[in-house]
């Protein structure tokens, strides 16, 4: 499927009326088993990308490049997926957000949400800040500006509400809504006191980062616009424990036809393509 195909298939998702969940993906064999499963979308975040690259927390030492590459392999290994990503800050100013928008866009990918936080964070800080609303502004339409496919989509992206509270979170909505951009994708939403009131100014479909259990039905959701709703990124964590536990029993002296938690063989030969790179062999190499 061509990169313009996938970002038509996600905007018909915008442009729905459900809510989904898109699939946490991190790696190739990740995006497949997504792919495989039917998922609508998959997601690329910020935090799954400097783990999966660097080992390293979600505190902006990736670089743009890195992030890229990584959103290109997930891309060339699922050929229908269509693929989300968190580009954090743009990786610097409005100048930086059109290169990022380029990098990605060349990478493939269908969405890509820039954000108004203040990154990375400033020596002398202990808690998140945002950069003033008329730079918002500036990043917002510069990453619109950029883009070449006019499918690609660009979300505006802010967590106002947890770090300089509503009243500044309802400002930031009401000017994304005209900066060209897709969508708004909100973070810190917690009460459905808050989603009503967003999404109360919001004229662009929601976009929500983080899910408490006073807004996780998805009718609800739905209901007030959120289009794509984030669960976290429960399969890198559950990869982390499985490696853990099968390391550690061989290290322990398990013999491997004893370690437990393996996939069945046709599972492992399914997301590995055995069976198209067995024909493509076939067909090419005699």
């Amino acid at each position: 499927m061509r990169w313009s195909d996938r970002r038509r298939a996600a905007r018909a998702v915008l442009e729905g009326r459900a809510c989904i969940h898109p699939a946490s993906v991190h790696e190739p064999v990740a995006a497949r088993i997504a792919e495989d499963l039917g998922f609508e979308l998959g997601m690329f975040a910020g935090s799954t990308g400097s783990l999966a690259v660097l080992g390293a927390p979600d505190i902006i030492l990736m670089t743009l490049t890195e992030f890229a590459e990584q959103a290109l392999r997930i891309n060339r290994a699922a050929a229908r997926l269509p693929l989300v990503v968190d580009a954090d800050h743009g990786y610097g100013n409005a100048l930086n957000v059109m290169r990022t928008v380029e990098e990605l866009e060349i990478a493939g990918v269908a969405a890509m949400s820039i954000e108004d936080t203040e990154l990375p964070r400033p020596f002398g800080t202990d808690k998140p800040r945002l950069i003033g609303l008329d730079e918002g502004v500036g990043k917002m339409r510069a990453a619109v500006a950029a883009r070449v496919d006019p499918a690609l989509i660009i979300f505006a992206r802010t967590g106002a509400v947890s770090v300089t509270g509503l009243d500044d979170a309802l400002a930031r909505v009401r000017a994304y809504n005209d900066t060209g951009v897709d969508g708004i994708f909100l973070t810190g939403v917690t009460t459905r006191a808050e989603l009503d009131a967003l999404a109360g100014e919001a004229r662009l479909p929601l976009v929500l980062g983080t899910l408490s259990d006073a807004i996780s039905d998805r009718d609800y959701l739905a209901s007030r616009g959120v289009r794509i709703a984030l669960q976290g990124h429960l399969p890198f964590q559950a990869a982390i424990a499985a490696i853990h536990a099968t390391l550690k029993a061989l290290r322990d002296g398990t013999p491997p036809v004893q370690v437990g938690g393996m996939p069945a063989q046709a599972l492992s030969q399914g997301v590995m393509r055995e069976a198209d790179y067995a024909a493509k062999a076939a067909r090419f190499l005699g």
